[in-house]
């Protein structure tokens, strides 16, 4: 909540029952009020809502409105960002990949190979124990 200089000044409370005093069916202000009250302050858009509102009401002196102009401006406008993009559930180790290509190339009807080669197709991860025993097929091809 904001500092102010005249506690006493409660333009946003005078504002907000002015224009109910003119419009007292208007849901939307008594929202505001009863926000208002309740939290002890109003965002940026309620008040350019009430701002818009109360500029329409003719007894509103131009003073009240210009100080609910400056709290306005004075407020940080918070932007969305956009979503990040989604990101894939499983990445492909590369370098596994690669072993399994240059074994079953030399040797295409591997067992343990192949079938860690149709895990790998599958996505799914293999294990350190696994990735090991490939490392150690691939050191005897070379």
């Amino acid at each position: 909540m904001m500092q102010r200089i005249k506690p006493e000044v409660d333009i946003v409370s005078d504002l907000l029952k002015a224009v109910l005093e003119v419009k007292p069916d208007s849901s939307f202000i008594q929202s505001l009020l009863h926000q208002y009250q309740e939290r002890g302050g109003l965002s940026k858009k309620q008040l350019e809502g009430l701002y818009h509102k109360a500029a329409k009401v003719a007894a509103i002196p131009e003073n009240k409105l210009t100080t609910l102009e400056a709290i306005i401006k004075k407020k940080p406008t918070r932007y969305k960002s956009a979503l990040p993009p989604p990101a894939p559930l499983y990445t492909k180790d590369e370098s596994a990949g690669r072993m399994l290509e240059a074994i079953l190339a030399k040797y295409p009807q591997h067992k343990r190979v192949l079938f860690l080669k149709a895990k790998y197709d599958n996505n799914e991860t293999l294990s350190a124990v696994e990735l090991s025993e490939l490392q150690k097929f691939n050191r005897m091809l070379h």
